[in-house]
């Protein structure tokens, strides 16, 4: 009996190597799925060992000889740090038994179900240690009255990474954002001048910005909690003027700012009323050429109020159906198609407003926001 600290040390016989690879070569329904699966996918054996692989599977290898792979396991393939500290490789060391990717492969083959588990590999490439995350799927298969494995692999080290430190970054700075809204809050009530309160309102500003940039980073769940205080039109219409007074998106463009509504007041929360007008006149602005004019205006109808913002530009038929649409964008950048979508989410989820637009060639394009007041 071989060693093992985890899953079965035997390995399959060559001669019986050799014909489960032509066995799962000549199946018509692997040959397709190693084709047609655009990601990285291995075949294995009942003893965990590769009969096949995809191209995708060797160009993260870096190999374009298959058989440079078959008879491996994947952890030998993929060249973990760990695969050749047993006798029997893969699956047997100390470290195999908190393997996403073993787990997964025994379950699959000692229950007869799929199986899906994050692996966290360390791979020895050019000489040096490289941390991988993968996401691994296993799936029984059966040839001839004979066990196989499915196993899909998806590299998600990136977004492990990200969502790391996202939850390090949120984590941290919210800390330090508390500490120093706190201490301005005293300074104010010890030390009252001019500069104490601009240093508070600028800690108060950006503790809600990190705030509203925690909530657009989640993709379900959307969790903000606003703070609702009065505000008037009239300080409305002054925050807007005052950041887009240097803003580079209104270059060599005008905003005009129709003062046509009674001042009026209302509770709701500033920070994200401000995001939400703010990426209406952004939104107009990119879609105005140099020379050209965006107009803002506030209507009071009844216990509502609207904030429009208008462009001369028609939104053709096909981007408008997706205008709000997390992801989504006319522009080839990466990063966006966020803008419209945090208005629907900022304006309609969280401050119980109405977010909408309307477009033709004639009239152009209005965005309208409206509140209850």
């Amino acid at each position: 009996m071989l060693h093992t600290y985890f899953a079965p040390a035997e390995r399959t016989a060559a001669n019986d190597l050799a014909a489960e690879i032509e066995m799962v070569s000549k199946n018509p329904v692997t040959t397709g799925l190693l084709h047609c699966v655009s990601g990285l996918l291995a075949i294995l054996d009942a003893n965990r060992q590769i009969v096949a692989v995809n191209d995708s599977f060797l160009q993260m290898l870096g190999i374009t000889d298959p058989a440079e792979t078959l008879g491996l396991r994947q952890g030998e393939a993929l060249q973990c740090v760990h695969a050749h500290e047993e006798p029997s490789g893969c699956g047997t060391t100390k470290f195999c038994s908190s393997c996403g990717a073993a787990i997964a492969i025994v379950s699959s083959l000692e229950h007869n179900i799929p199986m899906e588990r994050i692996c966290a590999l360390t791979a020895q490439r050019k000489g040096k240690p490289v941390d991988m995350a993968l996401l691994v799927r296993s799936q029984p298969l059966t040839i001839d009255n004979k066990r196989f494995l499915l196993l899909f692999l998806q590299d998600i080290t990136q977004q492990q990474q990200r969502a790391a430190l996202e939850r390090t970054f949120f984590h941290d700075i919210n800390n330090m954002l508390t500490m120093l809204l706190g201490a301005s809050q005293l300074l104010i009530k010890k030390h009252p001048s001019d500069l104490a309160a601009t240093v508070h309102d600028a800690a108060f500003r950006l503790h809600k910005e990190i705030a509203i940039q925690h909530c657009l980073s989640q993709n379900d769940s959307y969790t903000f909690q606003p703070s609702r205080n009065e505000i008037t039109t009239g300080q409305i219409v002054k925050d807007l003027r005052a950041f887009f007074t240097n803003h580079p998106v209104a270059r060599d463009k005008s905003i005009e700012i129709l003062e046509n509504c009674t001042e009026t007041t209302l509770t709701t929360d500033a920070s994200l009323l401000s995001r939400v007008l703010c990426n209406m006149v952004i939104n107009a602005l990119e879609a105005t050429p140099e020379g050209g004019t965006v107009k803002v205006w506030i209507e009071r109808k009844e216990s509502f109020l609207s904030f429009c913002v208008w462009n001369a530009q028609e939104i053709p038929r096909e981007i408008a159906n997706r205008v709000f649409q997390r992801n989504f964008s006319s522009k080839e950048q990466a990063g966006r198609g966020i803008g419209t979508f945090s208005m629907k989410l900022f304006g309609e989820k969280i401050l119980g407003g109405k977010v909408h637009f309307t477009t033709s060639t004639t009239q152009g394009t209005v965005f309208t926001f409206t509140l209850p007041v």
